[in-house]
This record gives structure tokens, sequence and C-alpha cells, in this order.
């Protein structure tokens, strides 16, 4: 399948708005590349964040976020137009030739029985590198609530506290991780998901999401939702 059989022109001129633009290397969000402080900006440099930096593919606003939706819920042919995305990201960023293995974002086993696969898992597959596997390792223990694109971040920092673990006989220790995920939004699951890489020994954690939601006021805004699995 090639990556715009199914893209009419418009879809292809919303999906090029929403991946083009500067964004701030450790949480994702808009950023000028001037308005950067020692690496951060201005809305993420007081906080914590356990992850050592992130690539994006766009933001989550029209084609990009009706594709994204689509791929969570059956649409799984859309990672021939999304993995490509996620490529050029991640071959953009500073950590990629560190990068020793692909960890996707996991759904707790209730959710991938009910969904039949995981599309972060699904995507990872589609990711291409010279000499990262996929690790499968991290794993959700705790069936998190969903929750609405709007909920606050203390709310989706709480529903994720504690809901990960690494499997006995991880290959964790000394590695540097990239996390794959579809969405980040307040950036709660990540940052819980890099915490846990890192007690289990990790020695640096990055993030590869195909979009950050909450950005750019000219494009259209996510409306708020619950779908399936909940956003970063």
């Amino acid at each position: 399948m090639e990556a715009n059989e199914d893209l009419c022109p418009r879809c292809w001129g919303q999906l090029l708005t929403c991946t083009a633009g500067d964004y701030c290397p450790r949480c994702g969000r808009d950023a000028s590349k001037y308005g950067l402080l020692a690496g951060a900006c201005a809305a993420c440099r007081e906080q914590e964040i356990h992850f050592d930096g992130i690539a994006r593919a766009g933001v989550y606003a029209e084609a990009m976020q009706q594709m994204i939706l689509a791929f969570k819920h059956d649409r799984t042919e859309l990672a021939y137009v999304l993995a490509p995305l996620a490529d050029a990201a991640l071959q953009g960023s500073s950590f990629y030739n560190d990068i020793e293995l692909f960890v996707p974002v996991p759904l707790h086993w209730t959710r991938r029985l009910l969904r039949g696969y995981n599309q972060s898992h699904l995507l990872a597959k589609h990711v291409k590198h010279p000499q990262a596997r996929i690790s499968t390792d991290l794993v959700r223990i705790r069936r998190t609530k969903a929750q609405p694109v709007a909920a606050t971040p203390p709310a989706r920092a709480r529903n994720v506290a504690g809901a990960f673990a690494v499997r006995e006989d991880h290959p964790y220790a000394g590695k540097t991780i990239c996390l794959i995920d579809d969405i980040k939004t307040t950036g709660a699951t990540l940052n819980e998901c890099a915490k846990t890489l890192k007690e289990a020994g990790a020695a640096r954690v990055y993030a590869l999401v195909l979009a950050v939601a909450g950005q750019r006021t000219t494009l259209q805004e996510p409306k708020a939702q619950t779908v399936g699995e909940p956003a970063i």
C-alpha cells in the first residue's frame, strides 16, 4: 500500500499543516527554537519530566486527529501512512543514533483483548531503525480509567500512578530506550512509563509520538471525548 493511496489532496494538505512547525524537544509542545532555555520551553521548565526528550510527528488536530482515532479503532492499515511520519520525526531527533530498544506504551490485557491489538506496538513494528529492537517487557498491571482529553494534568497523573511494571529478566538495565505511543496530552502516561523503566535500571528514556494534543489555536482543537484507551 502506498502512503498516499487513500488520502485526498485536502487531507494531505491538513496533514502537512499538522506536521509543520517547531516544538520543545523536552515536552513536545509548540515552541520556537528561539524561545528555549537550556533545551526547555517556558511551559515545561519547572515540570518534573522523567523522559529525557521527545520527538513528535505533529499536532493532534484536523486530519492527524481523525487518522489517529481511526488507527486506534480498527483502521490498522493507516500504519502505512502514520509510520513514515513517525520515522521522519525520529530521524530528525537528537537521540536517533542512541536508541537500543523501542518500548511501545502497553495496554492493559483486557483492553488489548477487546481491541485486538495495541496501536503503539503496531506503530513500533513499522518504525525503521538500524539497531533498535522492540521489547514488550513493560506491562500495564492496572486497568486505568478512560479519560476525556480535557482531564487535568494532576487527574491524569493520579490515574496512571503505579499502573506499570517490568517483567522479570527484563532487558532494560543500562539501555537507552525510546517509548512509542500515538498521542501525548499532558505526558502523564509517558512520564509514568519512563519512571518505571528508569527504576528498572534504564540509562535514558526518550519518547516518540505521532501527535501532541492541546496545541496551535489556529487549528481545530480536539473535542473532549472518551475513546477507549485514555489519551496520554
